[in-house]
């Protein structure tokens, strides 16, 4: 046994130091892993520590990988250490590339999460910084792909060009559709031109109302008003023509329309509906001072349309938000029929006559099929 030690007395002293260097790596790892984490938690409450315990998998992951080779390369021929020497610096390198790039895109995340928050506790537009997290956390993430393509050979051309500078734009053009390109560059003339932001009220089309919770890269999303998600490209979006009911004033206008019998009362029935809309709480007194002085009506109706079986009255209804004018009409349109059967205007419904052919009466003297016939 002694002799054993004292033949491989090298080997052995050389095998335990890699071994303990892989288990002070690997305890190093896992402490400050949980330094970090405990860190970012107080810097950054509510966030996942997934990233973190991802680069803690693979630290931990490249220091078994690299103590298998350092032990390898222990026992080998020298003609053949170059082979591990070669490997053992690839792997290296790309698990350092990794971790850093890992990183990077955390932490810049989690900055700009924090600062969308504090944009919108300061009641300031989120949307650039929402739009503009993407953008950095996409471009990290690529370039560290490209820098992870350095490390072989037969790519290293392909990610030299692209870290070139005009060959990062001339890549993506080549590997992305025209329809991913056609949303990127959408949601930029989103976030350049504002058409919308997050937090506001948007009209795509008929069914598509609600409100803008994120603009992406790809799409934009929609929160509609049955609490369901809406995801649309940017490159549909920019094409749609789309009622913002944020922008600009808020008030909103909201014609309330009711259709009575030809037979009712139309002064009878402009009256109600003045006066139920009048006395409603989310009512605004839209008139300007001369209107007020010349006693014009808070709320304005008239009539505006003959039916078939009934004519429309409509009245003009203004509130201080969107919101507001939805709940308005849906209450006012419960009072008004309310009010409308006490004072016995009528809301006319579909009448339907039946034309029942006697058969049993005279016949026509003729040709029973024949296309003339004599009436006596």
């Amino acid at each position: 046994m002694l002799e054993f030690f004292s033949i491989h007395k090298t080997q052995i002293i050389s095998v335990t130091v890699v071994v303990a260097i892989v288990l002070v790596l690997h305890f190093l790892t896992n402490t400050l892993n949980k330094w970090l984490v405990k860190r970012e938690q107080e810097k950054y409450p509510g966030e996942s520590p997934n990233p973190f315990n991802l680069i803690k998998r693979i630290l931990n992951a490249l220091w078994l990988v690299l103590g298998a080779i350092a032990l390898a390369l222990i026992f080998v021929e020298s003609d053949k250490s170059a082979v591990l020497v070669g490997n053992f610096k690839l792997i290296f390198y790309l698990g350092i590339v990794s971790v850093i790039t890992i990183v990077l895109a955390t932490s810049t995340n989690m900055w700009f999460k924090k600062s969308v928050r504090t944009k919108i506790l300061n009641n300031d537009d989120p949307t650039a910084y929402k739009f503009l997290r993407y953008v950095a956390v996409f471009a990290i993430y690529f370039t560290g792909i490209l820098l992870g393509l350095l490390a072989f050979p037969s790519l290293r051309g392909v990610s030299q060009t692209a870290l070139g500078g005009a060959g990062v734009l001339a890549l993506i053009a080549g590997v992305a559709s025209q329809e991913a390109l056609s949303n990127l560059v959408g949601g930029v003339f989103i976030i350049s031109f504002k058409p919308f932001k997050i937090g506001d009220v948007i009209n795509v089309s008929e069914g598509m109302t609600g409100t803008v919770t994120d603009i992406t890269l790809r799409h934009t999303v929609i929160r509609n008003f049955e609490n369901k998600m809406i995801v649309i490209p940017n490159a549909v979006i920019n094409k749609e023509k789309l009622v913002n009911y944020s922008l600009g004033e808020l008030k909103c206008c909201e014609m309330v329309e009711i259709g009575i019998s030809y037979d009712s009362d139309v002064s009878l029935a402009k009256k109600i509906m003045q006066e139920e809309c009048e006395k409603h709480p989310l009512i605004l007194d839209n008139r300007s001072d001369v209107e007020k002085k010349e006693g014009k009506p808070l709320v304005k109706t008239a009539l505006t349309k003959l039916n078939d079986s009934s004519v429309t009255i409509r009245a003009w209804a203004w509130a201080r938000t969107f919101g507001d004018a939805f709940m308005l009409k849906c209450d006012v349109l419960e009072s008004i029929k309310a009010r409308f059967e006490d004072a016995g205007v009528e809301i006319p419904f579909p009448y339907r006559t039946l034309v029942m052919k006697n058969e049993m009466g005279e016949q026509p003297i003729g040709n029973k099929h024949g296309s003339q016939t004599e009436n006596i």
